[in-house]
């Protein structure tokens, strides 16, 4: 045999489009993540304005003027409305300008992420120094001091949507990627639930009371990282289902190289680019994340639209899972069908 039938062997047509693959996702990572992080700034940071009312609109203006637009500024009536639209998530922080005296109060929420609460302190530091001004930083919702960054709440919310993809990938590889009827695909569905359940509960414990790296209720954060890893799993099932084991490299494309970059969780929403800030919230990381925070340090507000998010991902992946069972095949999948890996009651194996 020679060296070119050998390599035939070694490399087959499909091995070698699947190398190709992988290349190309190697090259999406590296894409995505460098171009979502080597250079974060604030844009368009959603920030309230707290002034005397002759003031008031001139200021906005001066903020909204800024170099490279930082803020997206706004009026707001009082410090309490700040501090509540703060803690609703509606905006990131406020300006409390003092009619008497020249030190003026800024409102930050450092829970939020603490590179966020940082930057705007440094450009609103700026700004008041212009104005022979002083400012002063109350945080509102101050990160816990064994959460580093704010970060604890993103590892959290990536670990679980790891877990959620390798045991859908773990039941393809096991046994084929397409299930070979519907009723097991509905045991990989309730395996599937039982391990979010699982994996939910044991990343909350470790999180919350064995580390202390975030508050909140850990039951909640349980119940959100049921719901994260359910929905990456079952939209990772439902990819193989549909495409064989090209669909774990869709999953890895959709939640490692798309989403968590985008999840805010480095670096918040609006310190990313325009392209990573409108794709993350869609996303299991992104939508994660938020509610991870929420729970964690602003009473568990705003969590309505990234859990209605993470549902329809679950929904998504466990319909098109069932469906795509019940479907009639012409051909093999990824080489092994469930069935066709099954043992017969001889020692053989059983055909589909």
């Amino acid at each position: 045999m020679t060296f070119v039938d050998e390599v035939k062997n070694a490399v087959t047509p499909r091995a070698a489009l699947l190398v190709i693959g992988v290349l190309g996702l190697q090259l999406l990572f590296i894409a995505s993540y460098v171009g979502a992080l080597h250079k974060p700034k604030p844009t368009d940071v959603a920030f309230g304005v707290v002034a005397p009312q002759q003031m008031s609109q001139q200021l906005v203006s001066q903020l909204d003027g800024l170099p490279g637009g930082p803020l997206d500024p706004r009026t707001v009536s009082s410090e309490a409305e700040a501090r509540e639209q703060i803690m609703n998530r509606d905006i990131d922080g406020a300006l409390i300008v003092s009619p008497q005296g020249r030190t003026d109060t800024l409102l930050v929420a450092s829970g939020g992420g603490t590179v966020l609460s940082s930057a705007l302190e440094r450009i609103l530091t700026q700004v008041e120094a212009g104005q022979q001004r002083t400012v002063r930083t109350v945080d509102v919702a101050p990160a816990s001091p064994d959460d580093f960054d704010g970060l604890s709440s993103f590892y959290l919310v990536v670990g679980w949507c790891v877990g959620g993809y390798l045991c859908a990938s773990i039941l393809a590889i096991s046994a084929g990627t397409k299930p070979a009827n519907r009723q097991r695909a509905l045991i990989r569905t309730a395996v599937m639930a039982v391990y979010a359940v699982a994996g939910g509960i044991g990343g909350a414990v470790i999180i919350g009371p064995i580390l202390g790296a975030l508050p909140g209720s850990v039951w909640g954060l349980a119940g959100l990282g049921a719901l994260v890893v359910f929905s990456v799993g079952m939209i990772t099932l439902a990819l193989e289902a549909l495409t064989g084991i090209v669909g774990i490299g869709l999953a890895v494309l959709i939640i490692v190289i798309a989403g968590n970059p985008s999840a805010g969780g480095a670096f918040p929403l609006p310190m990313l680019p325009d392209f990573w800030r409108a794709i993350g919230p869609a996303l299991p990381p992104g939508a994660g994340t938020w509610v991870a925070r929420s729970i964690a340090y602003f009473r568990g507000n705003a969590v309505t639209g990234p859990l209605l998010v993470l549902s329809a991902w679950a929904v998504a992946g466990t319909a098109l899972t069932l469906l795509l069972s019940m479907r009639r095949r012409g051909g093999p999948d990824d080489g092994r069908t469930e069935a066709a890996a099954s043992p017969s009651p001889s020692g053989g194996s059983t055909a589909a």
